[in-house]
């Protein structure tokens, strides 16, 4: 009579197998012990203010996938002045943006109370912008450029008002980095003067769209306002986000240990075509 081994058996047959599986758990556990080790470490050593932001940038992020999942939901137009894109994107773009100035902003040399100071009002202006937004796209009428009803006419004044401390806390953060007032390797440096520099880009062209749409509102255009106002919008998403996406290239290259000097060759191209990029959408606006 064969007697078949059972799992024990077989188990015991081949312990090298045994071996290997209690290896590979004793590393993952070292590996996940080493990265929330890291994680927590990290966070325990930001400021005050960079851990608020960092909250803030979630939610925001946050309710802009909300948003976009009540248009899954519920449908209805994509583009336009009333649509539930606005609370999506500006809650994505907003929350993203805030999260990216908090990092970046960490390698900028600014007095303590400078940088409370300039973290918190942009903090503050960004929850500011989306709830304005929110709340007009609850209401289902227009957000910017709308002076219909008092109430509409406060939120559309408090969204361009938002829009120039954008502008202040941005541009002075911009004044920091082209003065060079930064930490670390010339690469990651380039990245922060040029992503600050495109940043600036996007600033214009968001302050472009506003003055077109009041033009046109004061003119008695306001259905024309709401259509072509917001002309340069790829240009302005695209030079937002290069203050996130370049530095962010640096630090991968340093993880991947890439030598210093080629990573500055690797930032410069990244550079122009980050520019190349933005030039290209510009045009595509002006002449769609």
């Amino acid at each position: 009579m064969t007697i078949l081994p059972t799992a024990r058996t077989r188990t015991a047959a081949h312990p090298s197998v045994h071996g290997t599986e209690e290896a590979a758990r004793g590393v993952a556990g070292a590996l996940r012990q080493v990265f929330v080790d890291r994680a927590q470490g990290r966070w325990a050593g930001l400021r005050p203010i960079e851990r608020a932001c960092l909250l803030i940038g979630a939610v925001l992020i946050a309710s802009g996938v909300f948003h976009f999942g009540v248009f899954l939901v519920r449908g209805g137009p994509w583009e336009g002045p009333v649509s539930w894109r606005k609370p999506a994107t500006f809650g994505l773009s907003f929350g993203l943006t805030l999260i990216s100035i908090t990092w970046v902003a960490s390698y900028l040399m600014l007095r303590p109370r400078v940088r409370a100071w300039l973290l918190g009002v942009f903090a503050a202006d960004c929850v500011l912008e989306v709830a304005g937004i929110t709340v007009q796209a609850w209401r289902h009428v227009p957000s910017h450029f709308n002076t219909e009803t008092p109430f509409s006419t406060a939120v559309a004044m408090s969204l361009a008002f938002g829009g120039a401390v954008l502008i202040a806390v941005l541009g002075t953060l911009a004044a920091v980095a082209f003065r060079g007032r930064t930490s670390g390797p010339a690469d990651l440096r380039l990245a922060l003067r040029a992503g600050f520099g495109l940043l600036v880009v996007g600033l214009a062209t968001g302050a472009a769209m506003i003055a077109k749409g009041e033009v046109l509102i004061r003119s008695g255009h306001r259905q024309e306002a709401y259509e072509t106002a917001g002309s340069l919008k790829w240009v302005h998403g695209i030079t937002l986000h290069a203050v996130l996406v370049l530095p962010a290239l640096t630090v991968l290259l340093t993880a991947l240990d890439w030598a210093p000097a080629r990573r500055y060759r690797a930032v410069t191209i990244a550079v122009a075509l980050y520019v190349t990029a933005a030039v290209a959408a510009l045009v595509i606006s002006l002449i769609r």
